[in-house]
């Protein structure tokens, strides 16, 4: 198509758009915040852009992550440090009831007590956090044990399974947060396992029979030991999310301020480029509105 402008009228139409791209662009700039709004506006940059806004999104998932997994390791520290302090209450009644000085009544009180002991491990096991059962493996949803204390052997078998959950840190590394309550109090090991132990020595003390108490304490001394392992296990997943939290969030500042660098609009470059562009507009206009008009009746006349 041939343009029926001559060239003067096409160069202060062109010139006259490029005014009025650079004021809308530093309209645009004023009105979201951001340098960069449209894939025009820097093309070399925008893959960089793109890259560094897909990091910060992952870390602030995996920060979301860890904090959610933060909440329940440490119920789970603080659960168990209580569940320390129950076995060592069984091993102080254990020790009472082994005395030679004390008679069959006695020991069934202890024994009465050690059944108190063993119903609040078995609460323990059962703790929830946010409708998680933490201590069932994967089957969350799920108690790990219920207790009937009518039976020689109160705590039921374990009813949850083996745990495979793992939480990513920002440096993409992956670790194990929880251990499941057979692992902490039922393990297959009858000097580690805390309800076989105890339940041992409340039925000895309710037997009045001195050699099961004694064996059946050192078993729960033993169990105290174990438990004490699986409580310093979670020490270590505590330790482990908050500095891979401290890790997530300054890198996370990192990236915001790459960010910023790149597409925040700097209001007051902003406000003098369209101040500037708004100028050059009316001057172009006023000098064109001086600009000689002639007709074909001028070169006729």
């Amino acid at each position: 198509m041939i343009s029926s402008l001559d060239p003067g009228a096409q160069a202060f139409l062109t010139g006259l758009n490029q005014i009025q791209q650079r004021a809308q662009k530093a309209q645009n700039q004023l009105t979201t915040g951001r340098k960069l709004n449209t894939v025009s506006d820097a093309p070399s940059e925008i893959a960089d852009l793109w890259q560094t806004q897909s990091n910060l999104d992952r870390v602030q998932q995996v920060d979301s992550n860890l904090g959610r997994v933060q909440t329940e390791v440490n119920t789970g520290e603080s659960v168990l440090s209580n569940a320390v302090t129950l076995i060592e209450r069984a091993q102080t009644l254990g020790a009472q009831g082994a005395s030679d000085i004390v008679d069959a009544n006695t020991r069934q009180d202890l024994a009465n007590e050690l059944g108190s002991v063993l119903q609040q491990l078995v609460s323990t096991a059962n703790t929830t956090v946010e409708g998680r059962y933490i201590f069932s493996g994967d089957s969350d949803q799920t108690a790990p044990y219920s207790i009937d204390m009518t039976q020689t052997y109160p705590v039921s078998t374990y009813q949850g399974s083996p745990s495979t959950r793992v939480i990513q840190g920002p440096d993409g590394s992956t670790f194990a947060i929880a251990q499941t309550a057979q692992q902490i109090f039922d393990s297959n090991n009858a000097q580690q396992n805390v309800f076989v132990s105890i339940n041992s020595l409340r039925q000895a003390l309710l037997n009045n029979d001195s050699t099961g108490i004694n064996s059946a304490l050192a078993d729960v001394m033993s169990a105290g030991k174990y438990l004490n392992q699986q409580l310093a296990f979670y020490g270590t997943v505590q330790d482990r999310v908050a500095s891979s939290l401290s890790f997530g969030q300054n890198y996370e500042t990192q990236l915001k301020s790459q960010l910023s660098q790149v597409q925040d609009a700097d209001e007051a470059e902003a406000i003098t480029e369209m101040t500037q562009a708004q100028t050059q507009l009316q001057a172009a206009l006023v000098s064109r509105a001086q600009f000689p008009r002639t007709s074909l009746f001028d070169f006729l006349a």
